[in-house]
């Protein structure tokens, strides 16, 4: 019994390696459109596929960000200045791509742009800090991707939606984890809707990267304006403990191969150029065996696993 049960999942992930490893064909003439290549795994991920010979169209919030990008790429990469919060930009975004991919469509586009704070229990917080990490990680996906869309149809391609851990578990307080559920939500509609059409779309889930948007002085001096912002009433009840601890705790959650961004964006490589790409990537040791199968758990596990590994105010009960 359990032998045959052995050798079927051994079939099945072999049968999964040899699917996984046919790649599409012709990837010289494709275009693929990446958002947030400012730094951190788009700015990654766009020099990685213009080195495979792809065609990158990149997008950088500031001009820095581009000039820097385009100095360290070949001719083949072109970029352009999207905000995705902004309607306009991304108007002038997608009429600038389509100028550029023409009758061939756009095989790829990477929804990777996104923030990671604010980052605070939520009663730190006001519905402007909400609302910012909304418009960044899911409103500006959405409209981007829904811009985009025709053009991707047509080439028959890929949407890549860069998710989270957080987008299967929610650990912390604020937008991040909201936004990312989202991510998800709207990424399984998508693929139901476009397998019609040849499209296929896949989400990534990373874990803990060290990037400019996750440094330990990013998420520590955000943590540190929201406490600022609460109101007297609730520094009482949390106490200046509670954010010191708060702090030490975002360190612990520091992997080792934390800096190894190619971990993620090989990842979002395989989607793109995988004949059969997965739905799914966990990106990150820590996505693979402590996020992924926290998330499978018994919702009253992980409560109480959050209840006595997280610090605790000042006034808990």
């Amino acid at each position: 019994m359990w032998l045959y049960l052995a050798v079927l999942v051994g079939l099945y992930y072999l049968l999964r390696w040899y699917r996984e490893r046919q790649v599409v064909s012709l990837l010289q003439d494709k275009f693929v459109f990446i958002t947030g290549c400012d730094s951190g795994f788009g700015n990654l991920l766009a020099r990685q596929l213009d080195l495979r010979g792809l065609r990158v169209l990149a997008t950088c919030l500031t001009e820095q960000g581009a000039e820097q990008l385009n100095g360290q790429t070949s001719d083949r990469l072109e970029t352009v200045i999207l905000d995705v919060t902004k309607t306009e930009s991304i108007a002038a975004a997608a009429e600038w791509v389509k100028e550029r991919v023409g009758d061939r469509g756009l095989w790829g586009l990477v929804n990777n742009a996104g923030i990671c704070t604010p980052m605070a229990p939520n009663e730190w917080l006001t519905k402007q800090d909400f609302v910012k990490m909304l418009d960044v990680n899911l409103l500006g996906m959405i409209e981007v991707t829904l811009s985009l869309l025709p053009l991707v149809r047509k080439a028959r391609g890929r949407v890549v939606n860069v998710s989270s851990v957080m987008g299967r578990v929610s650990l912390f307080g604020g937008g991040y984890c909201m936004s990312k559920y989202g991510v998800e939500a709207f990424s399984d509609s998508l693929r139901r809707e476009l397998s019609y059409f040849g499209v296929k779309v896949a989400m990534i889930e990373p874990g803990y990267f060290m990037t400019n948007m996750t440094s330990p002085e990013v998420f520590n001096g955000s943590l540190q304006a929201s406490w600022d912002q609460a109101s007297p009433e609730i520094k009482e009840l949390y106490g200046e403990k509670f954010v010191a601890d708060f702090m030490k705790t975002s360190n612990l959650l520091k992997p080792s191969w934390s800096g190894n961004l190619s971990l993620m964006t090989n990842c979002m490589e395989h989607a793109l150029t995988s004949c059969h790409p997965r739905t799914r990537y966990s990106a990150g040791w820590d996505a693979k065996f402590f996020y992924l199968p926290v998330s499978y758990m018994p919702t009253f596990l992980v409560d109480l696993m959050m209840y006595w590994g997280a610090p605790r105010p000042a006034k808990a009960l």
